[in-house]
């Protein structure tokens, strides 16, 4: 569900920002009725309930259970550098930071900070990392995980669905002419949208080129 949440979060950012550019008074209509489309189905987006992410740990976890969702990261040659900011955290006896490592994800879980359990949890991350050479360290209100590239290369992103949203926007996106940029949502929004929005579109790309030149003909959407 966060996910979902925030690939229309960024789809509605796009859309305002080609608000700004657009002049003509239909295709921006268009525009305003997506805005409007995606602003509801954000509002109507479940808030996700910190006893649903961690039903699982909960069952053996005395006390309220948060589900982290806050962090920075960075990253060296050989490591993958995430910090998480946990007021406290190094008053815990060590053993009450746990975090387990897969090869391509991990698991964080500190137990008791002030009442409370706290959990993250990372999937799919872009590449490889090595179990053995991974680790945690406990800092004055931070945790950081530590983890140990199987190669040592850059990383873009943190996440295999981090790289693949991004790739996904660059192509529909990602133009030096703002008009193609344009144009790249519109056919969008004609391939997804209802009858209404593509007769909507389809009246509004016409009665543009029209006012250009009367003797062009409209591009097939």
């Amino acid at each position: 569900m966060a996910a979902a949440r925030e690939e229309l979060l960024k789809d509605l950012e796009e859309v305002k920002e080609l608000l700004v550019k657009v002049t003509r008074k239909r295709l921006r209509d268009v525009l305003l009725t997506e805005k409007h489309k995606l602003e509801l189905e954000i509002k109507n987006q479940p808030q996700p309930k910190p006893k649903d992410a961690v039903e699982e740990e909960k069952s053996s976890l005395g006390g309220y259970t948060v589900k982290i969702n806050n962090y920075g990261w960075d990253q060296s040659d050989k490591f993958i550098k995430i910090y998480i900011s946990l007021n406290g955290v190094q008053k815990l006896p060590a053993e009450n930071v746990q975090v387990n490592f897969t090869e391509r994800s991990f698991d964080l879980l500190v137990k008791n900070l002030n009442g409370k359990n706290y959990t993250m949890t990372f999937n799919n991350l872009l590449k490889p990392i090595s179990v053995e050479g991974s680790s945690r360290k406990i800092k004055t209100d931070t945790v950081l995980v530590m983890c140990r590239k199987k190669r040592e290369e850059k990383w873009d992103c943190l996440t295999q669905v981090e790289k693949e949203s991004k790739e996904k926007e660059k192509a529909a996106y990602d133009t030096s002419d703002p008009s193609e940029g344009l144009m790249n949502l519109l056919k969008k929004m004609y391939a997804e949208g209802d009858d209404e929005m593509k007769r909507t579109i389809n009246k509004a790309w016409v009665e543009s080129r029209e006012k250009q030149s009367k003797g062009d003909i409209p591009m097939d959407i």
